[in-house]
C-alpha cells in the first residue's frame, strides 16, 4: 500500500505538469492551425451545463493566445479551423483537470483503499488517452503544414497511434479487473508517459509550423535550402512577421533560446526540443514554472472574472430569467399584491439581530458620511422597516430583486441572487394570509412547470414545544433550530454531533429530538395521528405547541377545500434559521434526482 502510494504521487504530479504543458502544446497548435476560437468562449451561467474546469481550460488558452493575429475568437472567415480537435479542447482537458485532482483528494486521504486509489488512477487512464487521442490529431494537421521536409520522418520513427493507447488503456483495465493495483499504476504510467510524448510533438510540430523556416534560416547563417536531414522549402520573398500571442510568443522565444545553442541536425534540434519537454529534464523545471507564470500573472491574464459566488446572465438566460419573473409578477398581481422597491443597503441596526445565527454574512460597507450600512441580506425585513417608517397597518406586496450573503460559495449557492417576495401585514383572519401565501407559491411552481416538487410545512411554536419537551434551554431555541434546518443536507447522526459537541445539549435530549424531528407525513393524517398519540399528550400541554396545532389544524383543512394540499407535507424537521419566523414555516423542494 506504502508503495502505491508513492506511486500515485508521483503520478499525481507528472499528470498535474502534463495539463500544463498540454495547455501550452494547444495553444500553439490553434496558432498553427489558425483556429476558429468560438468554441473557447465559455461562460459560467450557473446552471451546471459548463464545468468549471472547462472554463478554466478555455481562459488559460485565451491567456496564452491574447493579442494573436493568427488564432481569433470568431466564425467569420474561410481560412480558420474548427475541427472536433480543437472545438473539445475545454472538455478534454477539463476532465484531465478534474481527474487529477480527484486523484489527488484521494492520495491525501492516507486511509483509502487500493480499490479506491485504483479507480481513481484508472478514471485518470481514460481521460488522458482523449486527451492524447485530440493531441495526436493536431500533430498530424500541423505536419500537413509545416515548412520542412523530414520532420515527418522523425515523427514516423516515434510509431506514436491511437492504437498504441488503447493498448495501454487496455492493459490497465484488465489489472483493474484483476484487482491488481501495482501493476495497474505501471499501466497508467506508460500510456502517461505515451501522452507525454504526444503532447511534446505536438509542441514541437506547431512551433516548425509557426517558426520552422525563419529559425532553421537563422541558425544556418540565412543559408536556407539544405539543412543536415531537412530541406528548408524555399521561399524567394521574406516571409511576413506574424504577430503571436502574449503568451505563446514568451513560449516560442525560450525554445529558439534553447534551440539556438544546440545541435546542428534537424534530428538533434528536435531531440533537443524534447529533452526540453521532459519532466526528467534539468531545465523542464523552468519552462514549466514560466507557463505557469503566464497563466498565472494579472499583467498578461487581462482577462476579468466576476467575483466568486456571482454570475453573469447571458442572453439564454435572461430570456428564461425574464419569462420566469413574468409569470411569478403575474401570480403576485392576481392575489392583489403591488410591486415595492426599496435600497439595495440599510442601517445596519436595521438589519442585525433579524437572521440569528446567519447575521454574520451580512455584507457590512465602508463608512460613507457617517452612517453605518450594510447591503440587504433579504427583501423582507427591509419591507418590514418600510411598514413600520409609514405607519402602515395593513400591506400587500411583492418584491423581485437581488440580495447579498457573505457566504462562501458552493455548488448551487451564490454570495448575490435573486428573491422573489410575496408579503402580507396586517390583522387578518387566523391563517388567512399563511393560507394565502403557501397557495401562492403553490401556484407559482405549477405555473413555472419546472418538475415535480413538495412544499415541506411545520410550525415555529411547535418546534419550540418539541424543545422544551425535550429538555433544551429556551436560551438554546435559536441555535438548535439552525442546527435541526441542516436536517436536509445532513444525517441525523451529523446534526446530533453539532449539538451535543458544539452547542452543549446531552445525548439524551439530542436522541429525543431525533424521535421528533424524524416524524413527517400527509398533511390531516399526521395531524390527527399526533393529536391522538403520545407525541400529541405530550404537546397539548404545553401552550405554545397547542396553538400550533390549531392553527395548522385550520390551515390544512383550508388547503384542502381549496384543494393544493397534495402537494404539502408536514415536516416536523423543518426549522427555518432566521429569527423572524415565529409561526408557519415552509419551503418547497424538488423530488427524485432533477434539480
Amino acid at each position: 500500500m506504502s508503495s502505491l502510494l508513492e506511486s500515485c504521487k508521483l503520478m499525481d504530479q507528472s499528470s498535474s505538469a502534463l495539463s500544463t504543458v498540454a495547455i501550452a502544446s494547444a495553444a500553439l497548435s490553434c496558432e498553427a492551425a489558425r483556429a476558429n476560437l468560438s468554441a473557447l468562449d465559455l461562460t459560467d451561467s450557473g446552471d451546471g451545463s459548463v464545468s468549471k474546469e472547462d472554463i478554466g481550460v478555455s481562459s488559460d488558452i485565451k491567456v496564452l493566445l491574447n493579442g494573436s493575429k493568427l488564432a481569433v475568437s470568431s466564425n467569420k472567415g474561410d481560412d480558420k479551423v474548427n475541427t472536433d480537435s480543437f472545438s473539445k479542447i475545454p472538455v478534454v482537458y477539463g476532465n484531465v483537470r478534474e481527474a487529477v485532482k480527484s486523484l489527488h483528494s484521494v492520495i491525501r486521504v492516507v486511509s483509502n483503499s487500493g480499490e479506491k486509489l485504483g479507480g481513481k488512477v484508472l478514471h485518470l487512464c481514460f481521460e488522458l488517452r482523449n486527451l492524447g487521442e485530440g493531441s495526436l490529431e493536431r500533430v498530424r494537421s500541423n505536419l500537413g503544414s509545416v515548412g520542412v521536409e523530414g520532420l515527418k520522418g522523425i515523427f514516423e520513427k516515434e510509431c506514436l497511434s491511437e492504437e498504441s493507447l488503447r493498448n495501454g488503456v487496455k492493459l490497465a483495465v484488465e489489472a483493474g479487473l484483476e484487482k491488481d493495483y501495482v501493476k495497474l499504476v505501471k499501466d497508467v504510467e506508460l500510456v502517461l508517459g505515451i501522452v507525454w510524448k504526444i503532447v511534446s510533438w505536438e509542441a514541437v510540430t506547431a512551433f516548425f509550423v509557426l517558426e520552422g523556416v525563419e529559425f532553421l534560416n537563422e541558425k544556418s547563417g540565412g543559408k536556407g535550402g539544405e539543412f543536415d536531414g531537412g530541406n528548408v522549402k524555399a521561399e524567394k520573398k521574406k516571409k511576413k512577421k506574424v504577430l503571436l500571442g502574449k503568451g505563446t510568443s514568451v513560449i516560442v522565444e525560450m525554445i529558439k533560446d534553447r534551440l539556438m545553442s544546440k545541435g546542428e541536425g534537424l534530428e538533434k534540434i528536435v531531440e533537443e526540443f524534447l529533452s526540453f519537454l521532459d519532466p526528467k529534464s534539468a531545465d523542464f523545471d523552468g519552462l514549466l514554472k514560466k507557463v505557469k507564470e503566464i497563466l498565472e500573472s494579472n499583467e498578461s491574464r487581462r482577462i476579468p472574472k466576476t467575483p466568486k459566488g456571482t454570475r453573469d446572465f447571458a442572453k439564454e438566460q435572461m430570456t428564461i430569467r425574464k419569462k420566469a419573473f413574468s409569470i411569478i409578477t403575474k401570480v403576485f398581481e392576481r392575489h392583489c399584491a403591488t410591486a415595492l422597491d426599496t435600497p439595495a443597503f440599510e442601517l445596519k441596526e436595521t438589519l442585525t439581530g433579524k437572521y440569528g445565527e446567519d447575521s454574520k454574512l451580512i455584507y457590512d460597507l465602508a463608512d460613507q458620511g457617517g452612517e453605518l450600512c450594510s447591503l440587504r441580506y433579504d427583501l423582507t425585513v427591509p419591507f418590514s422597516r418600510y411598514v413600520a417608517m409609514n405607519g402602515l397597518t395593513s400591506f400587500k406586496r411583492y418584491h423581485i430583486d437581488k440580495v447579498w450573503r457573505r457566504d462562501n460559495p458552493s455548488k448551487g449557492r451564490y454570495r448575490e441572487f435573486y428573491q422573489c417576495d410575496f408579503d402580507i401585514a396586517g390583522q387578518y383572519e387566523k391563517m388567512g394570509p399563511d393560507f394565502e401565501v403557501v397557495r401562492i407559491l403553490s401556484e407559482v411552481l405549477n405555473a413555472l412547470n419546472i418538475g415535480d416538487y413538495e412544499i415541506k410545512l411545520n410550525h415555529r411554536k411547535l418546534l419550540d414545544g418539541v424543545l422544551e419537551i425535550c429538555g433544551v434551554p429556551p436560551a438554546k431555541f435559536r441555535t438548535i433550530c439552525s442546527s435541526i434546518d441542516k436536517l436536509d443536507k445532513q444525517s441525523f447522526e451529523q446534526v446530533k454531533k453539532e449539538m451535543v459537541e458544539e452547542k452543549g445539549l446531552s445525548v439524551e435530549t439530542a436522541d429525543k429530538i431525533g424521535t421528533f424531528v424524524k416524524i413527517r407525513g400527509p398533511p390531516l393524517e399526521l395531524l390527527s395521528k399526533i393529536m391522538g398519540g403520545t407525541e400529541g399528550s405530550e404537546l397539548l400541554k404545553h401552550n405554545a405547541s397547542k396553538e400550533a396545532l390549531g392553527d395548522l389544524s385550520i390551515l390544512f383543512d383550508a388547503l384542502y377545500k381549496s384543494r393544493c394540499i397534495d402537494k404539502v407535507v408536514f415536516d416536523l424537521s423543518l426549522a427555518r434559521g432566521l429569527d423572524y419566523y415565529t409561526g408557519v414555516i415552509f419551503e418547497a423542494a424538488f423530488k427524485g434526482g432533477v434539480q
